[in-house]
């Protein structure tokens, strides 16, 4: 099985939220024998969204084949302004450059999404990312981890996650690369 950790902030420090988290995800992966790749939308070069190029980008060709080539998905996005970053969504329609391929988009991937903000509204990116990944065919599991930041670090250790959200971590991490996830169809006359 192969996985991709979507870090969809734009912070870059190791240190940071989203560098936390994916290192916990990256860590936990590994640990169950899951080959990980880490997507960072801060290095990744992805332009602006342009239909009229005649010749598509080669970051995004990059990044086309590693969300392809990915078995389940983990997308992870701070809350900005009631919804994900933009950049975020930006990378995600360049999979248009997928879209007639026999399997287009991220048909039938795993997503499991996990968003972060300073209150208690995170649900709203969740619920974004969402609509998002089911417009790309994709399956995001019914699980997913709205976290309220002041409580997501470890109160004596400032650079570990919590217990609670350690735990929410893990059972997203269990759900999502459970062979036991049933995809269904919807059987058209």
């Amino acid at each position: 099985m192969k996985a991709i950790l979507f870090n969809g902030s734009l912070e870059r420090r190791a240190e940071s939220t989203s560098g936390t988290i994916s290192k916990y995800f990256a860590e936990r992966l590994l640990a169950l024998g899951i080959r990980t790749d880490i997507f960072t939308l801060a290095d990744s070069g992805i332009p602006l969204f342009d239909t009229t190029l005649t010749k598509t980008p080669l970051a995004v060709e990059r990044m086309a084949q590693l969300f392809t080539d990915a078995d389940v998905h983990f997308w992870l996005a701070p809350l900005y302004h009631g919804s994900i970053p933009g950049v975020m969504k930006n990378c995600l329609d360049w999979l248009e450059v997928t879209a007639n391929r026999y399997e287009p988009y991220l048909t039938d991937k795993t997503v499991g999404l996990v968003c972060w903000a300073d209150g208690l509204q995170a649900m709203q990116g969740i619920n974004a990312m969402d609509a998002i990944a089911k417009s790309l065919r994709a399956w995001p599991v019914p699980f997913s981890v709205p976290v309220v930041r002041s409580s997501l670090f470890d109160t004596d250790r400032k650079t570990e996650i919590s217990a609670l959200y350690s735990g929410k971590f893990d059972q997203l991490i269990n759900i999502a690369t459970s062979k036991k996830i049933e995809k269904t169809t919807i059987n058209q006359p």
